[in-house]
């Protein structure tokens, strides 16, 4: 089980950034579990707080050619190489005090961060992951640029390149990400063409930029500098890709590339975060982490556990919780319930997809009620074998009885039947996802 992660110790950094010129300085903090990646303005009066996620997202029309952030009139501007340190070092939870609007540039890749932080130290914390898991394709594309990602038991990039400047000229990389084996594509530094550079400047950017920590690539070649390795281009283009990816947190994917950049990076972000919320939106999230100690619960333990509220919390009372392997709970059910309002109002009827929510509700409880599970949500994914027996009426008292089928880190699945006076009325197969 891969757990979150945060620095072992603080450490600073300080440096020019690249488009704005400016000096800044950074201090680097060891983080609680759940703090994810946060960014502390502290040259502003109050200090302000800014998360290194999609929602933060500056409009890239007002900071082209980078990643930034921003909350109200504050800004961090081109957080990518810093981001994607983070990512490749599986950094979950850190704060960075930051004087000044820009990280710095530094060498122009991601080497510095990588170097200092595995200098430093990075710490397992008693917490999971959370993953974004993409479970369907997700495209973007714009003129002649796309990415797709697709469902894949790891993080992999697969990046194609294509310049017309025949010294950069095309390629092909695939790379699989793993913490555990670094790839060099950190030390790949940013790079642009020559010919772009005096308009750059016009546009206020490159402004910390030097022949050193940029690549200016003329028809000639690399000017007063030299490529660190061959791919050295398409590799700078993965770092980015990887850095801007990060503001969705971890995630697990096939990532497809051609010729994307900033502007498109940021756009899939937008896709993602809708992704995110909408794949999380049917969930049954624990409301705490909250860890039930008795075999009973009643209503004020059961919303504890789960989000629901009336009228659609559709469990009374837990009975009978064999923590990760059997949960009854029961359901009474009264003519004053909202549904039988318009469903066959003339002869009343409990829906028979309620009757499957009421029993998912009390999988939900038997999954999320176990230790190792704190803190994780129980996606209902899936029904299967589901059959309708008997019509449940006002005046029934459902008895839901669910027992675990097969339990693991990531997945479960539980069967479960609900009876009246003792006969069942419905049964299924339910399948969860946990993360």
């Amino acid at each position: 089980m891969n757990k979150q992660k945060t620095i072992k110790s603080k450490f600073f950094l300080e440096g020019k950034g690249l488009h704005t010129g400016e000096n800044a300085k950074l201090e680097f903090l060891p983080a609680p579990v759940g703090t994810g990646v946060v960014f502390i303005k502290q040259d502003v009066n109050p200090p302000i707080l800014i998360k290194g996620d999609f929602n933060s997202i500056d409009d890239f029309d007002n900071y082209p050619r980078r990643s930034s952030i921003g909350l109200g009139d504050n800004h961090i501007q081109t957080i990518e190489h810093l981001m994607a340190s983070l990512s490749l070092l599986s950094i979950d939870n850190i704060q960075i005090n930051i004087w000044g609007n820009e990280i710095p540039g530094l060498d122009g890749s991601a080497k510095d961060f990588v170097e200092k932080i595995k200098e430093i130290g990075v710490a397992a914390q008693e917490a999971s992951r959370e993953v974004l898991v993409v479970k369907e394709p997700i495209w973007l594309e714009e003129g002649d640029s796309s990415i797709v990602l697709l469902p894949s038991d790891e993080f992999r990039i697969s990046y194609g390149l294509d310049y017309e400047n025949l010294k950069i000229g095309s390629g092909f990389a695939d790379i699989v990400l793993d913490d555990k084996h670094l790839d060099n594509f950190y030390q790949a530094r940013t790079f642009c063409l020559k010919k772009e550079v005096d308009n750059l400047l016009k546009m206020g950017l490159g402004k910390g930029a030097n022949y050193k920590n940029t690549l200016v690539v003329s028809d000639q070649g690399v000017v007063d500098n030299k490529l660190r390795f061959h791919d050295e281009f398409i590799k700078h283009k993965i770092l980015d890709l990887v850095g801007d990816l990060y503001l969705a947190g971890p995630i697990k994917a096939h990532i497809i590339a051609v010729r994307s950049g900033h502007s498109l990076n940021m756009k899939l972000l937008q896709k993602l975060r809708r992704y995110k919320q909408k794949t999380s939106s049917a969930g049954v999230p624990s409301r705490a982490g909250y860890i039930p100690e008795n075999t009973e619960l009643d209503i004020e333990e059961i919303m504890k556990i789960l989000p629901h509220r009336y009228p659609f919390l559709l469990v009374d009372r837990i009975v009978e919780l064999d923590r990760g392997k059997r949960a009854v709970g029961i359901k009474s059910v009264t003519i004053n319930e909202y549904f039988f309002q318009g469903h066959f109002p003339e002869k009343p009827v409990m829906p028979g997809v309620l009757l499957v929510e009421a029993m998912a509700q009390v999988g939900g409880v038997l999954m999320l009620a176990c230790p190792e599970h704190r803190g994780k949500l129980a996606y209902f994914m899936a029904a299967d074998k589901v059959k309708f027996r008997k019509t449940v009426l006002p005046g029934d008292q459902l008895v839901m009885e669910v027992w675990t089928k097969k339990i693991r880190s990531r997945t479960g699945k539980v069967a479960a039947k609900a009876k009246v006076a003792g006969k069942v009325v419905a049964e299924a197969e339910l399948m969860f996802s946990l993360v």
